[in-house]
């Protein structure tokens, strides 16, 4: 069965593996699906105080991230040719569904998290396979980012939902599509009540509803 690596290259490690180890995350990693390793950016440096940023030419605020560490990185993890090198930034392409499902395809995908004013163009220009944002906002880094691509590419893993049905009626599985609502015990809560056609035992009538409030979700 193959196995999806994916390697995060960030100033904060910790930020990525506190979330890495929980939930369904977690649980492909135990199986074998999947391995998210972050690796410290600092551990790429050659000076003595591991420094990875420095200012701009030209002048300007803060400070840029240098093209050196990334690219040393790149050089020990990188492993082959069914890899992909991801830059999160806010001027990427917004990332999709179809964005996941494609990446999955791959043995490694690897993610630079930029901070501070930004990282050096070269870095982009040369060693990045693709730009994504996630949005039409600024972050204070691309950990947040990089962690929400995993794991809605982790997702698309044969196994790792367990129930791989789930997947086939999900929001965004088809362009514009959002799932049908769903309900759960108790059959009555305060003066909200479940819908009656969920509780009739009809399979046709209820996927008949089903559909008719995932096109109504989608004119909204």
């Amino acid at each position: 069965m193959k196995k999806l690596q994916f390697d995060i290259l960030t100033i904060f490690p910790d930020m990525i593996d506190s979330y890495a180890k929980e939930s369904i995350l977690g649980r492909a990693q135990k199986a074998k699906l999947i391995d998210v390793r972050a690796h410290d950016l600092r551990a790429f440096t050659t000076d003595k105080h591991h420094k990875v940023d420095d200012t701009p030419y030209g002048g300007g605020p803060g400070m840029i991230m240098k093209v050196e560490p990334f690219d040393l990185a790149l050089k020990k993890i990188k492993k082959g040719k069914k890899a992909r090198v991801i830059f999160t930034a806010a001027n990427g392409k917004t990332f999709s569904q179809a964005d996941a499902r494609r990446l999955a395809k791959y043995d490694q995908v690897i993610f630079l998290c930029g901070r501070y004013e930004g990282i050096d163009q070269r870095v982009e220009d040369n060693l990045v396979d693709e730009t994504f944002s996630i949005g039409n906002y600024v972050l204070t880094g691309g950990e947040l980012p990089a962690l929400v691509m995993t794991d809605a590419i982790a997702r698309n893993i044969p196994g790792v939902l367990g129930a791989e049905a789930s997947l086939d009626k999900e929001s965004h599985t088809e362009e514009g599509y959002l799932e049908y609502p769903q309900y759960t015990k108790p059959e009555k809560y305060k003066k909200w009540s479940v819908p009656e056609i969920l509780l009739s035992g009809d399979h046709k009538k209820i996927e008949t509803w089903r559909e008719e409030q995932s096109k109504k979700k989608k004119r909204e």
